[in-house]
């Protein structure tokens, strides 16, 4: 089975370049890109059930002897991670393709959307199974390119500006990176990741303390670890809602699973156990604090999703095998989470012509599927019982626990404090989006001035599946993006110059979208059904990790397994 290793970054890049090619002809882009995403879905799963039988998986590329050449490697932590991001990026795909491919119409280069995101795909995949740190730097700037190519789609100043700041973090982080490695390599004389694991351990304790610093940072600025975390909230909302949920779910945890993978297999006798404890303190406080203070849904998910980012390095911190998989299972949990919240975002934001909480309302009578579709992940990222959420939380709390050290009870406290204002922040969200009425909304929003009520997308209210518009003077940009939100083509400016001068438009919202969502949702559902064998093979890949032998004479012994 070593040959199934290398295709979930075979197949998208192959995909990426026969979609480009199919630039003119949408119709096989989209065969194309759900084939070989679904294949890959498929792939994974094999991998997760093979490495959990067999042990890793190891092919080393070009036939080169070890420790010579590129060796990617499928344990069980790869594994698993292959397979959630395999099956998001799957659905988000399937939701973008019912959003029109990139949910901008006419405003979006629609030809290049699909190259990029299978370019995506190839690089989050690359990353879990690359088994050394330089083809993990690949991984990484593979990211970087497709990810700033998606956040800016239909060139809005927002979204250069977001794109922006995104890049100069990420090049700051890269340029980091390559001085990490540059100093790896002159004091080991190797990259490699099994090689290292034996080698860093003969160098003097401060030379690998400054070394593991180096590694430490760069992943911490590309999972968002307060106080690296900056960059976050101003970057993802503004991207459309197929690619902030891809970003969300998937492109943190990359950082993650680095860190993990680094602090077990290289550091596993320096974990900074004390320096990693007080980030994940920091970073569940000020990110759920930043969340409460929103009244706009992207950004408060923006920040729970740096807030909840501490559990999993709290998780890394304790340095045990309950820790360990307490963090992964909570890793596998808020990608699927995450995603679908940012998806139904995007289905909100399609409905109601906006994300404000200013100006939803109604939605629960207008919409109730759509109510349902958040309201089930928003408590279950707030760890409402039995779901997955509240069941990677009691793991994490037991494994602090057991630690037992002062610093360690005041992060359990910070998790317990965290998931109740998360709960909080969830509850006031559905509350005012979709409870409340109209009329309500209608209310609050009258209390604003002009020029904030039309700040970004227009006021839009809908009721019993119309729109219904605020009054105002609507300008260029507002007609357009209205255009765009509903889903009215520029053929039919009169019809939409009439209708929106009545007051009401109508709505729809494409089943494939509603479809890819429910999806999603049902697979966080069954997240918890299956929570015991998830837990099992958490607990396994735990093991592996910590047990650094079995990694290092699988990588070493040239794939023979």
């Amino acid at each position: 089975m070593n040959a199934l290793v290398p295709l979930p970054v075979i197949l998208p890049l192959l995909g990426a370049g026969l979609t480009l090619i199919l630039s003119r002809r949408p119709r096989l882009q989209r065969a194309v890109s759900t084939t070989v995403l679904g294949v890959v879905v498929v792939v994974a799963a094999v991998l997760v059930l093979e490495t959990d039988r067999h042990g890793p998986q190891v092919i080393w590329i070009g036939a080169w002897k070890p420790p010579l050449g590129i060796s990617l490697v499928a344990d069980r932590l790869a594994a698993i991670m292959l397979l959630v991001s395999a099956v998001v990026t799957f659905c988000v795909l399937v939701y973008s393709i019912g959003q029109g491919m990139t949910g901008d119409g006419h405003e979006t280069p629609m030809t290049i959307y699909h190259p990029t995101f299978l370019v995506l795909s190839a690089g989050v995949s690359n990353a879990f199974l690359a088994g050394d740190l330089f083809n993990l730097f690949v991984s990484f700037e593979i990211l970087l390119f497709a990810s700033y190519v998606l956040l800016t789609l239909g060139g809005t100043g927002a979204r250069v500006r977001a794109g922006t700041i995104y890049v100069v973090v990420n090049v700051i982080s890269s340029t980091l990176f390559l001085i990490s490695l540059a100093a790896v390599y002159a004091a080991t004389g190797s990259l490699n990741l099994a090689q290292l694991a034996d080698r860093l351990s003969d160098l003097p304790p401060a030379v690998a303390l400054v070394l593991q610093l180096l590694l430490l940072t760069t992943f911490s600025i590309k999972a968002a670890v307060f106080p690296l975390s900056f960059w976050l909230p101003d970057s993802y909302p503004t991207a459309p809602a197929p690619v902030t949920a891809v970003f969300a779910g998937l492109l943190t945890k990359v950082g993650v699973y680095a860190i993990i993978r680094t602090q077990t297999l290289l550091f596993p006798h320096s974990p900074l156990t004390d320096l990693l404890l007080w980030a994940a303190l920091l970073t569940l406080v000020v990110g759920i604090l930043g969340a409460v203070a929103q009244s706009e849904m992207k950004r408060l998910l923006s920040f729970t999703l740096v807030s909840h980012i501490g559990y999993m390095v709290f998780g890394v911190a304790l340095g045990t095998v309950a820790g360990y998989s307490g963090a992964i299972f909570y890793v596998v949990h808020h990608i699927t989470i995450q995603t679908a919240l940012f998806l139904v975002l995007g289905l909100v934001e399609r409905r109601a012509g906006s994300t404000s909480l200013i100006k939803l309302g109604g939605l629960a009578r207008a919409a109730p599927l759509l109510a349902v579709l958040y309201f089930v992940p928003a408590m279950n990222l707030a760890g409402i019982p039995p779901m997955s959420g509240f069941l990677g939380k009691v793991a994490l709390t037991e494994a602090g626990l057991r630690v037992g050290t002062p610093l360690a009870y005041v992060v359990v406290a910070a998790g317990i404090l965290t998931s109740l204002l998360t709960l909080y922040a969830v509850a006031k969200s559905w509350n005012l989006a979709f409870w409340r009425t109209p009329a309500q909304a209608h209310e609050m929003a009258e209390q604003l001035s002009d020029s904030e009520r039309w700040q970004g997308s227009p006021g839009v209210v809908r009721h019993r599946g119309h729109v219904h518009v605020g009054s105002g003077t609507f300008g260029a940009r507002e007609l357009q993006e209205a255009r765009s939100i509903l889903d009215v083509d520029d053929t039919s400016n009169k019809d939409f110059h009439q209708l929106l001068e009545e007051g009401v438009l109508p709505t729809r919202l494409p089943r494939t979208m509603v479809g890819a969502t429910a999806a999603l949702v049902a697979v966080s559902l069954g997240l918890t059904v299956v929570a015991g064998p998830v837990f099992g093979y958490t607990g396994r890949a735990a093991h592996d990790i910590l047990d650094r032998g079995v990694y290092v004479s699988s990588v070493l012994a040239g794939g023979s397994r």
